[in-house]
């Protein structure tokens, strides 16, 4: 799945991608009140379990090993929102594209290369010079 958001003009920015057996929940307040400025798709035949989030915070309010879970989600993200925003300030473009071959070879085989372009800030024309340039031939 991918949540990604669209600009005035329509065209689409890639947030982030999930792949199997991937948790995706409300983390923050803003998230659990107000509306998303964000869409989703699914690029894959997916099969979504959907909670009303309401009972589910109360079915867990005080359990510490869902508390535990979230505050281990939310590092987790923080950790990557901080990573993307080095790699947009000091990373070039291909720098980019090698971070995410090390980081998330399982996208490479799985997601479309004009939305793996999107994710890394460049266009589908920019992403394919990068790749023949590192892999001649």
């Amino acid at each position: 799945m991918r949540l990604y958001y669209l600009d005035r003009d329509g065209q689409a920015a890639n947030k982030n991608f999930y792949l199997d057996g991937a948790l995706v929940w409300p983390i923050t307040p803003a998230l659990r009140e107000q509306p998303v400025h964000f869409w989703v798709e699914a690029l894959e035949p997916s099969r979504v379990w959907a909670l009303p989030w309401g009972g589910w915070a109360t079915a867990t309010a005080g359990f510490a090993p869902w508390q535990a879970l979230e505050h281990r989600v939310l590092a987790a993200l923080l950790q990557d929102k901080m990573a993307r925003e080095h790699a947009f300030l000091q990373l070039t473009a291909t720098e980019r594209y090698l971070a995410l071959r090390t980081e998330h070879p399982d996208w490479l085989a799985r997601i479309p290369l004009r939305q793996l372009a999107s994710w890394l800030g460049i266009t589908d024309v920019a992403l394919s010079r990068i790749r023949r340039r590192l892999n001649p031939g």
